[in-house]
C-alpha cells in the first residue's frame, strides 16, 4: 500500500508518496489547475501502480478540485485535518514549514490513521453548509445596508425613529419609501436604492431558508424534533458537522464544537474556564438551543434552577446545560447516521 499525500494550495500542489512505514518514496510539485490534476494522476501511477490511497488537506476549499478529479478517476480520498498535520510536522526531523514537509507529514497520517473520513463529491451536509454560509453572508449586508438607510433617514427625515422604530419587515420598508417620497436629492436617491436593496434582500433570505428546511426535510433529520433546533439550526449543525461516524465519542463533539470547559486547576483549587476554542458557529447554534430549552423546556428550567441552587451563576447553569445538549444532539446525529445507512444497505 503507497500513500500520497497532498498539500493543496491555491496556486501549488505539493505531493508525497509514503510506503507502510511511512518512508518518503517520491516528491513533486504541481499547479493547482485542471490540466496539471491530469498530470499529477499519471506520475502517481507510473510511482504506485499497485494499491493506494490519497490524504488531501482543505477539501473543502483549495483541496476540492483535485480531490474530486481523483474521485472521477476511481482513487481513493480521505480528508486530512490540519490538526493532524501540524501535530505530525512537529515529529519531523529538522526545524522550519514548507509545503514539501507538509505534504509528507499528511502522507503519514493518512498512512497511520484508519479512520479519516472519505472525501464526498456530493455531500448534503456541504450542500446545506454552503446554503447556510451564503445566508449568513447576505444578513451580513443587509445589516450593513440597514445601518446605512438609518443613517440616511436621520439627516433626511429627523425623527423617524418614531413611527419607525426599525426596517426589518416590508411594511417598514414601504413606510421608510413613502417617507422619502416628497423629497429630492442625491442622498435621497441612494436611500431609495438602499430601500430596493433591502427588499431584494429580503427576497432572497427567505428563498434561501425555504430551500434549506427543505434540504433538512428531505434528510429526514431527527433534530429539528429537539427542543429549541428549527430546521435553520438544523441545517447549520448538519453543515458544520459533516460525517458524524468521524468523531467517535461526545467527549470529541463537545470539543469540536467548543462546550466542553477547559481545566484550569491548580493545588487544591479545582476549577475549570470557559472554551472560546471550537466551531463558534456550531456552538452559537447550541447555545441557542439551550437559551431556548431555559425557557420553554421544564426539564432544562429545572436543570438551571438546581444548578443556581448549588451556588453557580446563571450564565454557568446555562453553559452546563449547553454542554448536556451537546450529548444530545451528538446522539441524535448518530442515530439519523445509523438509519441512513441501513436505508442504503437495504437499498
Amino acid at each position: 500500500m503507497v500513500t500520497i499525500g497532498i498539500d493543496a494550495h491555491k496556486r501549488s500542489l505539493a505531493v508525497c508518496l509514503v510506503d507502510e512505514l511511512g518512508r518518503e518514496l517520491a516528491a513533486r510539485q504541481f499547479a493547482n489547475e485542471p490540466r496539471s490534476h491530469r498530470a499529477l494522476h499519471a506520475w502517481v501511477l507510473k510511482e504506485a501502480p499497485e494499491e493506494r490511497r490519497f490524504g488531501v488537506e482543505s477539501t473543502g476549499w483549495v483541496g476540492r478540485g483535485i480531490a474530486c478529479f481523483l474521485l472521477a478517476q476511481g482513487e481513493t480520498v480521505v480528508d486530512v485535518r490540519g490538526s493532524l498535520t501540524d501535530r505530525q510536522r512537529q515529529r519531523l526531523r529538522g526545524d522550519g514549514k514548507s509545503d514539501p514537509r507538509d505534504a509528507l507529514a499528511i502522507a503519514r497520517v493518512t498512512a497511520r490513521e484508519e479512520r479519516l473520513p472519505p472525501v464526498r463529491a456530493d455531500s448534503p451536509a456541504r450542500d446545506l453548509k454552503l446554503l447556510c454560509d451564503y445566508r449568513q453572508q447576505l444578513l451580513g449586508e443587509r445589516t450593513r445596508i440597514s445601518n446605512r438607510l438609518h443613517a440616511d433617514l436621520v439627516s433626511l427625515q429627523p425623527g423617524y425613529e418614531h413611527s419607525l422604530p426599525a426596517l426589518d419587515s416590508l411594511p417598514r420598508l414601504e413606510r421608510a419609501d413613502r417617507l422619502l417620497a416628497k423629497q429630492t436629492g442625491v442622498q435621497v436617491e441612494l436611500a431609495r436604492r438602499r430601500v430596493t436593496s433591502l427588499i431584494r434582500l429580503d427576497t432572497e433570505i427567505k428563498r434561501l431558508e425555504r430551500e434549506i428546511a427543505q434540504s433538512v426535510k428531505s434528510l429526514g433529520s431527527g433534530l429539528p424534533q429537539l427542543v429549541g433546533i428549527g430546521y435553520l439550526s438544523a441545517g447549520r449543525v448538519i453543515g458544520e458537522v459533516g460525517d458524524i461516524n468521524r468523531i467517535q465519542t461526545k467527549a470529541r463533539f463537545a470539543r469540536m464544537n467548543g462546550t466542553a470547559p477547559i481545566a484550569a486547576s491548580s493545588g487544591q483549587t479545582q476549577r475549570h474556564r470557559l472554551n472560546r476554542g471550537g466551531n463558534r458557529r456550531l456552538n452559537h447554534a447550541l447555545h441557542m438551543m439551550a437559551l431556548t430549552q431555559a425557557r420553554m423546556d421544564p426539564r432544562a428550567r429545572a436543570y438551571v434552577e438546581r444548578r443556581c441552587s448549588e451556588g453557580h451563576t446563571k450564565r454557568d447553569a446555562v453553559r452546563a446545560l449547553k454542554r448536556h445538549l451537546s450529548d444530545v444532539v451528538y446522539q441524535q446525529l448518530r442515530a439519523d447516521a445509523a438509519r441512513l445507512e441501513a436505508a442504503a444497505k437495504a437499498d
